[in-house]
């Protein structure tokens, strides 16, 4: 059973890599709007036919996270992180450069010690206004699930011009200033077998990191339910494994598994 969310600010709700994570979905509460449909997501499939539901306004908004925040204040519930997930892609919206001003400004007021954090495919990065509202906050987390195209291509399912070597490029134009995200899993998915912990998959993947040079990278397995069945769950002592190449050569590698 898929999982949407149906508000436009939820939580907080514990996270396995922020804390307390207050979230935020700039989605149609009704359905799911993304530019990849990863085979894993939580969220289910894309819908078949375009949705047509209206996105949440950046006015609305405002009021909405304000209320939350100022709700949240003085209790055991102050988030340590006010995330950007939900329903989708979340850069998808087009007030969404606005919307990181508005949601700094409200922190800065109610939850100054809340990081922002946005989980995003990075697919909307190369519009200028996107890319610049990303590099203002704490926790910019961009996906990369895989060492080449075919395996994103297979996990991912992009909808969009995707350019594996293009977007590596790009992702280096933040001089480390980012935290990676990486799904591993192996499975099958309509009769084709999907696996990005090969040896030559985790080779070029390593490589990717090490010319991104994030300040972090989170590996993590499949937690929830997928809508496509035919997954495994990595364990968390394959993660450290797949971790261990970069850690000898200094960088930070956080895993999530069990």
């Amino acid at each position: 059973m898929s999982i949407l969310f149906e508000s436009l600010v939820f939580g907080p709700i514990s996270s396995r890599r922020l804390g307390k994570s207050l979230g935020i979905n700039l989605m149609p509460e009704i359905g799911k709007i993304c530019s990849f449909n990863c085979i894993y997501c939580e969220c289910g499939w894309n819908p078949e036919k375009k949705n047509v539901a209206r996105l949440p306004k950046k006015d609305v908004f405002e009021k909405v996270l304000e209320e939350k925040l100022k709700g949240l204040v003085g209790t055991d519930n102050e988030p340590d992180s006010i995330t950007f997930s939900g329903n989708g892609e979340p850069t998808l919206h087009p007030d969404f450069a606005e919307i990181i001003d508005i949601t700094i400004r409200l922190r800065n007021l109610y939850a100054p010690k809340a990081k922002i954090s946005v989980l995003t495919n990075g697919t909307m990065l190369h519009k200028k206004d996107i890319f610049e509202a990303i590099s203002k906050i704490e926790n910019n987390i961009i996906k990369i699930d895989g060492g080449t195209y075919e395996s994103i291509k297979s996990i991912n399912k992009p909808n969009v011009d995707f350019d594996l070597e293009k977007y590596v490029e790009m992702l280096q134009t933040f001089n480390g200033d980012l935290v990676i995200q990486t799904c591993f899993l192996r499975g099958e998915h309509n009769g084709v077998k999907i696996d990005n912990t090969t040896e030559e998959e985790i080779s070029l993947w390593v490589d990717h990191i090490k010319k991104i040079k994030p300040r972090k990278t989170m590996i993590y397995a499949i937690e929830r339910e997928t809508p496509e069945k035919n997954l495994e769950k990595i364990s968390l002592d394959e993660l450290e494994q797949i971790a261990e190449p970069l850690r000898q050569l200094g960088f930070d590698v956080e895993c999530y598994g069990k």
